[in-house]
C-alpha cells in the first residue's frame, strides 16, 4: 500500500546561490512544475521559501494551493524528530536497545532486540525486513486493500517472522516495519502514540492548520486533489481514498504546513544543534537510491545528496499511494522547496525515473538559484 524507497527524503544545503530575479524565479517555478505534468502527471503544487519570502506554483487540473495531500515516508523525519526531542529530554537514548524499551518482542524470532539500536531503526540499518509490509501492486489489490487497517503492532509482528536482511549495523536497506517499530518505542517510552507525541511536539506549536493524522479514515478532510496511481501504461486508477497510515508514513498536511515543519526542523525551533547534528550525521544507503539521486546518503528520517551546483541538499519526501511527495531544506532551514504530485507513475522503471527526474530539477532550481 506504500511508500517504496523513493519515498522518504529530507535534505540541508551548503551551496552558494545564484541571483535571480523575483519574477525569473516565478517563470522557472512554473515552468518545472509544468515540466512535472509533461511526465503524465495529473497534477502538481509547488512552493518555495527564500528570506525574501514565498511563491507557489501549481499545474495539471483540479488542484490549488493550498490544497491537501498525504505525504507519505515524509512522515519519518517527524517520527525522528520526536525521537530526538526524547534524547534531549534525557528520557531515551539513541543506542537504547528495541530490548530496553519493548522487552521479549523479539524472542523465538531471528532478530535479537538486545543487540538492535533506536539509531540503526532511524537509519534504516538495522536489518529489518520489509518483506511482509503492507503493498498495493495493482488496480486489483487497490480495490481489494483500500479499507485494510494495519496497525504497527501487526506490521512488525509480521515483519518479524521474517529473516534479517542482514545483522545489525552491517547493511543498509530501506525497512518502513523498522519506523513502525520506532513509533511502538515512542509509545513506550511516553505512554503516548507516536502521533499524538507529533502533534503535541510539532502540529501544535507551529500552530498548523492544515496537518493532521487520518488513522482509519480512508478520505481526505478539506481541499485536495484527487490522486491516481498508474500502476498500467495508459490507465490511472483514482487511488485518492485508502487507509494507510502509521508510522512509516500518513500524516495529511499542505504545501505552507509542510514548508514550515522542514524549516523549523533545520532552523533551530524544533531541534537544538546537538540534536540537529544526529539527525544530520549519515550512512552510505544502496544502489537503488543511487538510481535516482547523485551520492545519496541517509540520516535519521532524511536523505541527502548533492546538488549539481555544488553542496548537499537533505530532501525529506514520500510516496503514498496517489500521492508523491519530494522537498528540499537548507542547512539553516532559510532557504526551503515542497513539491507534491496527485499521481504516482509506477508502470515502468522509465516512467517513474522520468518523474523523479522532473521533480529533482525542480528541486535542483530552487536550492541552487
Amino acid at each position: 500500500m506504500r511508500r517504496r524507497l523513493f519515498a522518504a527524503i529530507a535534505l540541508t544545503l551548503v551551496a552558494t546561490a545564484v541571483p535571480v530575479s523575483a519574477e525569473a524565479g516565478r517563470s522557472t517555478l512554473q515552468r518545472d512544475a509544468d515540466g512535472i505534468v509533461a511526465t503524465g502527471v495529473t497534477g502538481v503544487l509547488a512552493r518555495e521559501t527564500s528570506p525574501h519570502g514565498s511563491r507557489t506554483a501549481v499545474s495539471g487540473v483540479r488542484v490549488r494551493p493550498d490544497g491537501r495531500f498525504r505525504i507519505g515516508s515524509t512522515n519519518k523525519v517527524l517520527v525522528g524528530t520526536v525521537v530526538l526531542q526524547l534524547v534531549a529530554e534525557g528520557r531515551m537514548r539513541l543506542d537504547d536497545s528495541v530490548e530496553k524499551w519493548l522487552p521479549g518482542l523479539t524472542a523465538g524470532t531471528e532478530y535479537d532486540g538486545r543487540k538492535i539500536t533506536v539509531r540503526q531503526l532511524l537509519q534504516h540499518t538495522a536489518g529489518i525486513s520489509d518483506e511482509s509490509f503492507p503493498n498495493i501492486a495493482s488496480a486489483e489489490q487497490y480495490y481489494e486493500r483500500r479499507y485494510l487497517v494495519h496497525t504497527e503492532e501487526a506490521i512488525v509482528q509480521a515483519g518479524l517472522k521474517n529473516k534479517p536482511t542482514f545483522p545489525p549495523g552491517k547493511g543498509w536497506t530501506y525497512s518502513n516495519t523498522g519506523y513502525d517499530l520506532v513509533g511502538l518505542v515512542i509509545k513506550a517510552v511516553t505512554g503516548r502514540t507516536w502521533y499524538d507525541e507529533v502533534d503535541r511536539r510539532i502540529v501544535r506549536p507551529l500552530h498548523l492548520r492544515d496537518t493532521y493524522f487520518p488513522r482509519t479514515d480512508p478520505r481526505i478532510a478539506g481541499p485536495h486533489a484527487r490522486g491516481y496511481t498508474r500502476f498500467t501504461a495508459g490507465e490511472y486508477t483514482d487511488t485518492t481514498d485508502v487507509i494507510d497510515a502509521d508510522a512509516s508514513g500518513g500524516y495529511i498536511s499542505t504545501l505552507k504546513d509542510l514548508d514550515r515543519i522542514l524549516r523549523s526542523i533545520f532552523d533551530g525551533r524544533l531541534l537544538a544543534r546537538a540534536q540537529l547534528d544526529e539527525l544530520t550525521t549519515t550512512v552510505e544507503t544502496d544502489e537503488t537510491a543511487e538510481l535516482v539521486w547523485r551520492n545519496p546518503r541517509y540520516g535519521l528520517g532524511v536523505f541527502s545528496r548533492d546538488l549539481p551546483c555544488g553542496g548537499r541538499v537533505w530532501i525529506p519526501g514520500g510516496d503514498q499511494i496517489g500521492f508523491k511527495t519530494r522537498a528540499a531544506v537548507s542547512a539553516d532551514g532559510r532557504r526551503s522547496v515542497v513539491v507534491s504530485m496527485s499521481t504516482q507513475l509506477y508502470d515502468s522503471m522509465d516512467a517513474l525515473l522520468a518523474q523523479e527526474k522532473a521533480a529533482s530539477k525542480l528541486i535542483d532550481e530552487v536550492m541552487c538559484r
